[in-house]
């Protein structure tokens, strides 16, 4: 890319503010997991900011909403915050996704949100994880629980998971990693790889029927299957 070219792309991100959803699981008031996310958040924040980037900060609190996820899970019926936090979801840019972990596993509110969402709502977006626990022992939660999710949807998850166990907060370099990942999710919200991703290459990927629409199928609706999954008769052919 020539100089006047990256300059021109440059000041096309200055100009676009980026949007970043937080979602956190944590499930007191306060909560160490909403405000590891939230530090997370606000350093992302300011490395966007370095770099000329405006980012917008959404953020939500699942337990809040923890009655909805419950319907949803049995009924697929998204009640009204629900319903805002996947508009949220679908238009942002990056997404910190934070959990306590219980018994070496996420939280269930944080599976549970999870699992109600369209598998294609956040196809190729930037994520970054961060988990919360009492003890140490359950660091490699956030890479073979949380990343092996994620990496089901179909999300970018960025290289550095944020962990923080009861005696991080007073040091072990914690503050370090946050740094670090803020700049890895700054830098993949910037680049606008899922927007590419998804204008480019949308149809390449597998879709469950009925996803998006079923815009991004091509389903022969007149073949003898579907006319008799929906009541009416196959076509008659000369024996």
């Amino acid at each position: 890319m020539s100089t006047a070219n990256g300059n021109a792309a440059a000041g096309n991100a200055a100009e676009r503010e980026l949007s970043l959803v937080v979602v956190s699981a944590g499930a007191s008031d306060p909560s160490s997991t909403s405000m590891l996310a939230d530090q997370l958040a606000a350093r992302t924040v300011a490395a966007a900011g370095a770099r000329g980037v405006r980012v917008a900060v959404t953020t939500i609190e699942l337990r809040t909403m923890a009655n909805e996820i419950g319907a949803a899970l049995v009924s697929q019926n998204l009640g009204p915050k629900l319903t805002a936090a996947v508009e949220a979801l679908g238009a942002a840019d990056g997404v910190i996704a934070a959990t306590p972990i219980y018994k070496a596993g996420v939280s269930g509110l944080f599976k549970g949100f999870f699992d109600v969402l369209d598998n294609d709502l956040l196809i190729a977006r930037p994520v970054a994880l961060a988990a919360t626990a009492g003890t140490a022992r359950h660091a490699l939660v956030v890479d073979e629980a949380m990343r092996s999710l994620f990496a089901y949807m179909r999300t970018l998850t960025i290289p550095t998971a944020v962990f923080a166990a009861t005696e991080d907060w007073s040091g072990g370099g914690l503050e370090g990693r946050i740094d670090r990942a803020a700049i890895e999710l700054a830098t993949l919200m910037e680049s606008g790889f899922a927007r590419r991703v998804r204008e480019e290459s949308w149809g390449a990927y597998q879709h469950d029927y009925g996803s998006a629409g079923g815009t991004e199928l091509e389903i022969d609706l007149d073949s003898d299957l579907m006319r008799l999954a929906t009541g009416g008769e196959a076509h008659r052919r000369d024996q």
